[in-house]
């Protein structure tokens, strides 16, 4: 294992800039607020360390990119933020996330809520949710996997035909498989910075994906017509569990990020770092680095505190707001179903640890 070091300098600037105008900018923040994006570049820090690298399949290795400071970031022509008529992030949801009704429904509504607070000052909203049919995507059955897969970038389309006027963003969330084109295995997700749309898969998230009994194959090939979309009708959801739902908390904030034009980070260990296999993406943390953390807060214009406030606050509240079941739903439904967030405990010691430099 190797680790990607930054001198103090390198970090400082890279958080602060040299440019007087972003230096002043910075110097009006909060004191509490500067004591904490200071741990960016102070060596006896403990809560924000350097990236680790693990294998030559890593990211940074095997994708060399430029890293983006913050005054790359904030004098990015194409980068686009939020306006007081467009503050909402819109969540559409392709197909069913659980195995009943009501556990798709928790799922949704647990993303949502942890979307406003990462992305605390917006509004989070859910679109009712469409089978794949809606989308009029293409599909396959992967040759060598036997997954259903859909096509991301009909997805995407799809999307931005649907973006609503106050949108800052719209993006879509599947348990199916996605590619790009016929000669990609297939892909995580997709997105379009420049119409603000994405499309993210949690297929790959489940505990037993990479299990010998994976039940998500399609039993046997077949040649399925290009417009009977009925093959999607019982396909494969994994269970819900604490750890799907913290990859897909992460997957989801990481890739809605690179919408507000934040690149992977080269850094520090942080959300934003780009991922090329799940191990690499589980070592990623929850939370971004001060550098990154100032280019959100610039995107959106939070107050630190109340943001990592609001996330303790999710973490914190484990029960669901259970819909009222009607006589229509299934015996199945009508269960209690508490927020798993065992895996998210850690980081919750975490923020508090955080709270403390900001409140000092």
């Amino acid at each position: 294992m190797q680790t990607v070091q930054h001198s103090e300098q390198t970090l400082k600037t890279a958080l602060i800039s040299k440019n007087p105008t972003l230096v002043s900018q910075y110097e009006q923040l909060d004191a509490g607020e500067r004591r904490l994006l200071n741990k960016a570049f102070k060596p006896d820090s403990d809560l924000f360390g350097p990236i680790s690298l693990h294998s030559e399949s890593d990211w940074i290795i095997s994708h060399p990119e430029p890293p983006q400071d913050f005054e790359q970031f904030f004098s990015d022509p194409s980068r686009k933020a939020p306006s007081p008529e467009k503050r909402s992030i819109y969540i559409q949801c392709i197909g069913s996330l659980g195995n009943t009704r009501i556990i798709s429904e928790e799922y949704i509504k647990w993303l949502k809520g942890y979307c406003e607070a990462f992305f605390y000052g917006l509004t989070v909203k859910l679109l009712e949710p469409v089978p794949v049919s809606v989308t009029r995507c293409s599909f396959r059955i992967n040759d060598n996997t036997q997954n259903l897969q859909i096509h991301a970038g009909h997805i995407l389309r799809f999307l931005k035909k649907k973006k609503p006027k106050d949108a800052f963003c719209i993006v879509g969330i599947t348990m199916i498989y996605l590619y790009p084109r016929d000669s990609w295995n297939f892909v995580f997700g997709q997105a379009s910075l420049t119409d603000g749309v994405g499309i993210f898969s949690f297929a790959r998230y489940g505990s037993d994906f990479y299990s010998s009994c994976y039940e998500g194959k399609v039993n046997k090939l077949q040649k399925v017509s290009s417009s009977d979309y009925s093959v999607f009708d019982n396909y494969y959801i994994p269970e819900v569990t604490s750890v799907l739902l913290l990859r897909s908390c992460k997957t989801l904030t990481h890739e809605i990020g690179h919408i507000f034009g934040l690149r992977h980070c080269q850094w520090l260990a942080c959300l934003m770092q780009g991922s090329n296999h799940l191990e690499e993406a589980d070592r990623r943390p929850l939370n971004l680095c001060p550098i990154c953390l100032r280019k959100l807060r610039c995107a959106v214009g939070f107050n630190i505190i109340e943001r990592y406030q609001a996330l303790v606050k999710w973490i914190d509240d484990e029960s669901a707001d259970i819909p009222g079941v009607s006589t229509e739903h299934s015996r199945e439904d009508n269960v209690n179903l508490p927020k798993p967030v065992e895996a998210f405990k850690e980081w919750k010691e975490w923020i508090i640890r955080c709270l403390a430099v900001v409140q000092k």
